[in-house]
């Protein structure tokens, strides 16, 4: 017969073999407790692909809805800020146009004011529309010599200012501020005025034209400047063109600037003339106007 031989080990060693091999659940690792915020919260989001773009998605949307709320605050601010500039780049304008009408009224303006009795470029200073806003000018005569133009827009602050710091070149014979207004002397033959040169530069006056209402017909004998005699022995009849232009019989007439020039006009006789322009031109064939007369109700 076979032997059968059977081993039986302790009991002590058979529990020891159980818990070697079947150890207890533990809360840190496998099999144990899940660890906060590991696998199956964010761990698992982490390591699942799906997770990270479905967190990168809710990332995104909030980034563009935070430039979106950004943008739409800045938008209507940018459109009231751009406002500025525009009225400030209108106001230059304004005053540029201000300073190109003083130059024009220095060059074609020689009669004077009708109502304050002031004969000089002071005349200029005021305020005058202009489209959607106003310039003001202001002119200081020499030997400040300064014109300022300021552009105001109509409802706004926006100004900006424009100064011509050396006006002489654009100045012209004037009334003189000053002396007295043009007038008759010798009932109503002999007219006189005065005018002075503003300008920087010598001014050399070789001609003259004139036109006048009347109820009789004269003609113009004779013009002295500052006593010198221009025109002598003359005939020349009024001419509502002002042209051509009448030469000098007498010699020409220097003009230093700031000087001031006494005109005497001479008719055949007297003329009670309303409406009486004199017009004096250099070799160059520019003119210099003066009316004697603006109200034309004539001379005093």
């Amino acid at each position: 017969m076979r032997e059968v031989s059977m081993v039986i080990h302790p009991l002590w060693d058979r529990s020891r073999t159980m818990k070697m091999n079947n150890p207890p659940s533990s809360s840190f690792i496998k099999g144990g407790m899940t660890p906060p915020f590991f696998k199956g919260r964010l761990g698992g989001i982490l390591c699942n692909s799906k997770g990270i773009s479905v967190l990168f998605l809710v990332i995104a949307m909030m980034l563009m809805v935070t430039i979106g709320y950004v943008f739409s605050y800045l938008i209507p601010t940018k459109q009231k800020s751009v406002i500025f500039p525009i009225y400030s780049t209108q106001a230059f304008f304004i005053a540029q146009s201000g300073v190109e009408f003083a130059i024009r009224y220095a060059s074609d303006r020689g009669w004077r004011g009708t109502t304050d009795g002031v004969y000089d470029l002071t005349l200029l200073n005021g305020s005058y529309p202009m489209g959607n806003g106003t310039f003001t000018l202001s002119y200081s005569p020499p030997p400040t010599n300064t014109l300022t133009s300021t552009g105001q827009i109509t409802g706004s602050s926006e100004n900006r200012v424009v100064q011509v710091t050396n006006f002489t070149p654009f100045l012209r014979l004037i009334f003189n501020p000053g002396s007295a207004a043009p007038r008759w002397t010798q009932g109503t033959r002999r007219a006189r005025f005065f005018f002075r040169n503003v300008r920087g530069t010598n001014i050399t006056l070789t001609g003259f034209a004139a036109s006048w209402n009347s109820g009789v017909t004269r003609t113009i004998t004779d013009i002295t400047l500052d006593g010198n005699w221009r025109w002598n022995n003359g005939n020349y009849s009024s001419d509502p063109d002002l042209s051509p232009t009448q030469p000098f019989n007498g010699g020409s007439e220097t003009v230093v600037p700031n000087e001031v020039i006494t005109v005497v006009v001479y008719w055949s006789g007297n003329t009670n003339a309303q409406d009486i322009i004199i017009k004096f031109f250099t070799a160059a064939g520019e003119g210099y106007t003066f009316n004697l007369d603006p109200a034309s109700d004539g001379l005093p």
